[in-house]
């Protein structure tokens, strides 16, 4: 099983991006998704989460702003990200929920500046 996030890069406080996550395997269907953040020399938080039946949850820093999606038959994980802040840069990673050690990949980095 393998995830790839993409999508990442720099953008202006009040813009937008959208990240995507490649799965493999067939784990994808039978588990609840997540996405995580890793700011520079804080620990990695959970951003927001979506249950093998689309039940969505967001941490109370992106609540409103973040959306989380996922395509079971694409097996692929989303995350509209709008009203960027600065303070929401940090390399994003997707993962299961609880994650599993074997599954973070190298994230993508997401960086909010004027």
């Amino acid at each position: 099983v393998q995830l790839q996030a993409s999508g990442g890069g720099l953008v202006q406080p009040g813009g937008s991006l959208r990240l995507s996550c490649a799965t493999s395997g067939s784990f994808f269907a039978f588990n609840d998704m997540a996405w995580y953040r890793q700011a520079p020399g804080k620990q990695r938080e959970l951003v927001a989460r979506i249950t093998t039946e689309e039940i969505t949850m967001y941490g109370d820093s992106v609540k409103g702003r973040f959306i989380i999606s996922r395509d079971n038959a694409k097996k692929m994980i989303y995350l509209q990200m709008n009203s960027l802040k600065t303070e929401d840069t940090a390399v994003y990673y997707c993962n299961r929920r609880p994650p599993s050690s074997a599954l973070w990949g190298q994230g993508t980095l997401v960086t909010v500046s004027s």
